[in-house]
């Protein structure tokens, strides 16, 4: 079991490595500075950010979740593993435009906040003998709705709106977090093979992903401060 988690582990720090690294490159080929001193966007930039383009790179990554969620079960441990390395590629993209709205001290900050808030609840999740399968239905209802009510922001552009988004979000992937990973150490049995085995990790790795990724966003949203 304890090489088991740690597999899962190992599989999620790899995904947000890939992540950071691909947004950061990212913000490094799509801006520039002026004369004045002030950040733009290079061609590519504008393309990836202000043209139609800027739809794909927002909702690649939810396909890849949907694609990723359908087909595990047929796909290798290998493509299981590469899929989920080339998704957390595609996301760092899209997460690049927060490096190019919150300054880097706000992004490390929110990172770090994160990082702690996170360790503490997978802990809880994994050492605690109640049973959170309770929660999970009321968590899951509560994604949903965080789902709908960001689609009919990104048209209302609420900032009111988007801050309660924000602390909703916290919330309720913050119990993910312990839920999902109590539910992924269920998943694990000693009697299985090392394909099923690795698939679980890749997958259970995913879950704990997108929690992070998710509260991150959040605390982010809620305490950076812009660029100028």
């Amino acid at each position: 079991l304890r090489s088991y988690m740690l597999g899962v582990y190992n599989y999620m720090t790899l995904g947000l490595g890939v992540t950071g690294l691909v947004a950061y490159g990212a913000k490094m080929l799509t801006t520039t500075t002026t004369v004045a001193g002030k950040m733009a966007l290079t061609p590519l930039g504008q393309t990836l950010y202000q043209s139609p383009v800027k739809w794909l790179v927002m909702l690649a990554p939810l396909a890849f979740v949907f694609i990723f969620s359908f087909n595990i079960q047929r796909m290798s441990a290998a493509a299981a593993r590469n899929m989920f390395i080339a998704f957390a590629a595609v996301m760092g993209l899209s997460l690049s435009t927060l490096l190019l709205v919150f300054t880097g001290e706000s992004v490390a900050r929110a990172f770090f906040i994160t990082a702690a808030t996170f360790g503490g609840l997978s802990l809880y999740g994994y050492t605690t003998r109640r049973d959170l399968s309770a929660f999970g239905s009321f968590l899951v209802m509560g994604v949903i709705g965080l789902i709908i009510a960001s689609l009919v922001n990104m048209f209302v552009q609420s900032s009111a709106m988007q801050f309660g988004l924000s602390i909703l979000s916290v919330l309720i992937f913050a119990g993910l977090t312990a839920w999902d990973t109590q539910s992924i150490k269920e998943m694990y049995y000693a009697s299985d093979d090392y394909e099923t085995a690795t698939k679980k990790s890749v997958n259970g790795a995913l879950m704990l992903y997108l929690d992070f990724v998710n509260i991150f966003q959040s605390i982010l949203s809620l305490t950076g401060s812009r660029n100028d």
